[in-house]
């Protein structure tokens, strides 16, 4: 009789005997779990059985399914009697400068009781003070908003941070967020070191095609293979590892969760903070010659970005502009990029700023993006034209780059922009 065993049985089988222990990799000083304070008004509402929300602002990591949905049900089936849903504002190939920006739209209006933030990997490119600058406005904005809404911040991880967490050294962009989470003492979950602990010790392939027969099993020797791409894990595998971190992370804190209170916020980390960053509509008045407004009745595009983005805008000629005035120090417009897209070319306060392109290698469909306009300005008064540039992109060598085709061609013909919303650190002057 041949026995059946559940599809993640080896994994329960090695955080039964001890081998994802988790805490303290004995290797080097990487903790995995910084509880600092806690999760104190989110327990209590869970133990009290109130409605509770989880909100899980993040890149594509989180959108998968896997430690979001994963951990929500964990929550669901530890805490019956509470009324838990949760809130997904994931949205992949962004970061946590767009995370910023849109944290009112995607989370705050939504009302969380718990804030799960994950941009590590997303944010591997940024300046460490950048980074920082989001980061803080995320938390500064949450709390000002909901004093009683917990906040944890996650860490995933992909490619070369993976040999950086076996020298035993924080990525560069966990370490800037760490330094934001000690300040406002927000717990932390580095989800990547006991992903290089067992990659160290020969139970795990980063990297990998998951078995499919006896054979491809037999030559894994009972491995655990963590993604096909070094960057999004398996929800059978990678994910569970992830979901196990929370629930190692939870466990400590349901056994001192501490009084509830609400969170204050205090002297800021960095004065230059985005706590002010908003997002705000576009209106026909910004809009300079033919622009539509998309119907999410009758466009596909406008349906399916409909939660994120307030309207749906579309220029397609030469010349089309969007034009406007603000007080402050950045600027971005919230937008697509797609394989119909063209570029921009950009004036700031009257000079010529080169061109935004809305295409990329990974354009064979339309994704969430944003124009950036400029960061670190001057505080003060600023004109900015954004318009469709009739410079021609070579498509087909961009997506060469990553072995992609135009395919079928007329999917990529034409120079759209299709855009929603301006981001601003600042105020909107008419």
């Amino acid at each position: 009789m041949k026995l059946s065993l559940p599809r993640n049985f080896w994994l329960a089988w090695w955080l039964a005997v001890g081998l994802c222990a988790g805490g303290v990799w004995a290797d080097t000083n990487l903790v995995e779990f910084q509880p600092c304070g806690g999760l104190p008004n989110f327990l209590a509402k869970l133990r009290a059985g109130s409605k509770v929300r989880i909100a899980y602002l993040g890149g594509s990591i989180t959108a998968q399914p896997g430690w979001r949905p994963k951990t929500l049900h964990w929550f669901q089936t530890q805490f019956p009697a509470a009324k838990i849903s949760e809130i997904n504002a994931a949205i992949g190939g962004t970061g946590s400068d767009l995370g910023v920006f849109r944290l009112r739209h995607d989370v705050l209006d939504h009302r969380p009781d718990l804030l799960f933030v994950e941009f590590a990997v997303n944010d591997a490119g940024a300046a460490p003070e950048q980074i920082q600058r989001c980061m803080e406005g995320i938390v500064r904005q949450t709390w000002r908003a909901f004093p009683d809404c917990d906040i944890c911040f996650v860490y995933t991880l992909a490619g070369n941070m993976l040999e950086t967490l076996q020298r035993g050294e924080l990525p560069r962009s966990v370490a800037a967020m760490e330094q934001i989470a000690a300040h406002y003492q927000i717990p932390s979950i580095n989800f990547g070191v006991e992903v290089a602990r067992l990659e160290t010790a020969g139970r795990l392939v980063f990297k990998g095609a998951l078995p499919t027969n006896d054979t491809q099993r037999a030559e894994l020797a009972g491995k655990l293979v963590f993604s096909p791409d070094a960057v999004h894990p398996y929800p059978e595998t990678g994910h569970e590892l992830y979901l196990q971190a929370v629930v190692r992370a939870m466990t400590q804190l349901r056994a001192k969760p501490g009084e509830p209170r609400p969170h204050g916020l205090g002297a800021p980390f960095r004065a230059d903070n985005w706590e002010n960053a908003r997002l705000i509509p576009l209106t026909r008045e910004m809009l300079v010659s033919g622009w539509t407004r998309l119907d999410p009745s009758t466009n596909a595009l406008a349906k399916d970005f409909g939660n994120r983005l307030p309207a749906l805008w579309c220029a397609e000629n030469a010349g089309d502009a969007l034009t406007f005035r603000f007080r402050g120090t950045a600027a971005a417009v919230y937008d697509l990029l797609g394989p119909d897209c063209g570029q921009l070319r950009l004036t700031l306060d009257g000079k010529d700023t080169g061109l935004r392109p809305r295409f990329d290698a990974y354009c064979t469909y339309h994704r969430l993006g944003q124009t950036w306009i400029g960061t670190g300005l001057a505080n003060g008064t600023h004109t900015v034209t954004l318009a469709i540039a009739p410079d021609p992109l070579n498509k087909a060598a961009i997506l060469a780059q990553r072995h992609e085709k135009m395919d079928p061609p007329e999917r990529f013909t034409g120079r759209r922009w299709y855009a929603g919303a301006l981001l601003l650190v600042g105020e909107l002057e008419p």
